[in-house]
Order: structure tokens, then sequence, then C-alpha cells
């Protein structure tokens, strides 16, 4: 039986993967060198695709890292010199506030209780805070932000720099990138691929910041540090020995959604989350975590269930694969993605079972 994965990380390959991985091993990709002319040419594809699809300003730049959680360690060394502020909505908003503790620094903070955001408006963020650290969508706890949240952010700190985590949503929403000077993701979501890349998107206030640190005498790190990122990708090359298999796909897959086109994957992606809140409206053993409808998380559903076992079990038994609650909530609730591989017919198919399930 083959199965379709609704796992919010790693998820369901995106469904051009396997021609993808056909064409990279026929093409030799996993041999070539990363200081050749056939790896410029994916770095350069990847990178400007990447723009497009995330309709990112110019000036912005994109690196590569071996996750998202490596961007963390970076970001605390590259872009803070002693404070930063987060915004604590789950377990994923706290670990990078942990981070830049374990650095030395201070990352200070509002935290909510799960299932709920911060609100922006009532927040009360230093003015010494270097960094103010917002994560769109928690992926632990299925909240979500606005822009109108990261709007008011920035107006009321434009000299702070900002860090957006994108890591389960993009490129399911759109995204005002002008608005922040940093932003990340890793490649097992809404991408589709398998783990092991992480993409870094900054801007020349970034660039400028860590130079200021490094010339301070600061410790920046090493290999991945801003300005090394930056004078290997002028040639379109990393540090290091990268995920070249990874980034090969990441540049096959993104120029398939350019194809497909950023306006309809955000469209399918409201329609899809339509179908998934009226699962659980319709569901006798479902029901929202987060109590707000305008803050549920269009790409990762976290959802209350009386018998989370027995859910999963019984979609299992038919292919369907869901996520279990994170940390704490793994007795008590479901995860369910909403990334751009799963079809709308996919979606549909998944309510229609769940809601056939007698439990």
């Amino acid at each position: 039986m083959k199965k379709l994965y609704f796992t919010p990380g790693p998820s369901q390959l995106y469904f051009t993967v396997e021609e993808h991985l056909k064409s990279a091993i026929k093409n030799d990709i996993g041999s070539i060198s990363h200081r050749s002319k056939a790896f410029e040419a994916i770095f350069s594809q990847c990178v400007n695709n990447v723009k497009s699809l995330l309709n990112l300003p110019e000036g912005y730049q994109v690196f590569f890292t071996a996750s998202a959680t490596e961007i963390w360690e970076r970001i605390g060394q590259n872009l803070i010199e002693r404070e930063s502020f987060h915004f604590v909505n789950g377990s994923f908003s706290s670990k990078f506030q942990s981070i830049v503790n374990n650095l030395n620094k201070s990352g200070l903070g509002k935290t909510v209780e799960e299932g709920q955001i911060v609100d922006v408006e009532k927040v009360l963020i230093p003015e010494t805070s270097e960094l103010i650290a917002m994560t769109f969508n928690e992926t632990s706890t299925g909240v979500m932000h606005d822009m109108e949240d990261v709007r008011k952010i920035r107006n009321a700190f434009p000299d702070q720099l900002i860090a957006l985590d994108v890591v389960s949503i993009a490129p399911g929403v759109p995204i005002d990138f002008s608005l922040v000077d940093t932003a990340y993701f890793s490649v097992q979501k809404c991408f589709g691929l398998p783990a092991g890349l992480g993409v870094w998107i900054v801007n020349e206030r970034c660039i400028e910041k860590s130079q200021q640190l490094l010339n301070k005498g600061m410790s920046i790190g090493s290999y991945h540090s801003l300005p090394e990122l930056e004078a290997k990708a002028k040639s379109n090359q990393t540090p290091e020995t990268p995920n070249v298999f990874n980034m090969y796909l990441l540049s096959k897959v993104t120029e398939d959604m350019l194809l497909k086109g950023a306006q309809q994957i955000h469209i399918e992606t409201n329609y899809k989350h339509a179908v998934i809140q009226h699962t659980v409206n319709e569901s006798p053993f479902l029901s929202h975590f987060v109590e707000a409808e305008k803050n549920r998380s269009k790409t990762t559903a976290v959802i209350n269930c009386t018998n989370p076992t027995k859910v999963m079990n019984a979609l299992a038994a038919k292919g369907l694969i869901i996520g279990s609650g994170y940390g704490k909530f793994k007795a008590s609730q479901v995860r369910i993605a909403n990334f751009p591989t799963h079809s709308k017919e996919q979606i549909e198919m998944l309510s229609d079972v769940i809601l056939s399930l007698n439990i």
C-alpha cells in the first residue's frame, strides 16, 4: 500500500521529486565537485528560483546551511552582540531563545500559553534589543501570525533587525520579506524534500552587522559566518561541501512551483485549510486547539483529539499518515500538514476518511 504523509515534517515528498531523483542519478549529481561549473549552475538556479518564488526584494541574499536549527545559532553568532527579544509561541520559538542564551547572550522574550500568539500591541520590547525574533508559524502549536503583526513591529522598531521563522509556512502563504531583515526555512516541510538543507535569507543590514561584530574581535562562527557565506556565494559556491543532492532537488522543485505560480499555491493552501477546518468542526472526536480562528495555521493544523493513537492507527491502515501532537501534547493531539505537495484531492480524501471513522 502506497502511503500518503500528512506529517508536519518530514512530510510527503513533492510529487515531482521521484522524476528529479532519477534525473539526478542519471546526471551523476551526487558525484560532482562543489567547485565545479556544474555545481555553480545548480547553486545559481536554486538561489534565483527561491528569490522569484518568494518574491524577495532587491538586495536580499540566499545562503545554504545544514538545517534551520543551525541558522538559529548562526543568527545568534552573526547578528546579536548582546541582546535579542523573542516572541515565544511554542517549542520551536523557545528553542531559538535558548540557543541565544547558550551563546552567553541575553535572549529576552515574551512567552504565552500554547495555542496563543504574543499580542504585538501589548508586548514590551526593550530598545536595547538588537534583534527581534518572530516565528510566523509555530509548528508545535499550530499558531500563526499575519503580516500585519510583522508590519506593526517593523514600524515600531525600524532600527532593530527582525528575524522571521518561516520554516513550516513558506511558500504556502504570501509573506512580505521587505518587512524583515532575515528569514529562514528548511526544505522537509512546505518544499516537500528530504531533510538536510536549511535556507537562510539575509539583507545588507545583516551583512553589515556581522562585519561590525567581526571587526570588534567577536566570534561569529567559522565556515558558516555571513562574511564566509557571502564571499563564496559571489562565485555561486559554498564554504564547505554542501548537500548538493538536495540543492539540486530544491532547484527543480522550486522551478515546478514557479510554473504553477505562487498565487495558485496560496489559493490552494486557503482552500485545503478550509477543508481541514470543516473536518474538525464536523468530527465528534476532534476540536480546535487554537481558539482564535485568525491565528490557526494554514499549513500545520494542531487539533485536540479524544484518542490520537486510535485515530492515527485507523488512518494508517488506509495508508494515510498524520502527525502526533508535539511534546506534552502527544497523548491529546494530532497534527495535519497542509503543504504545497498535498493536493486538494488528497486533503479532501483525508477529510472524508476522518469523518467516516467511528471512534
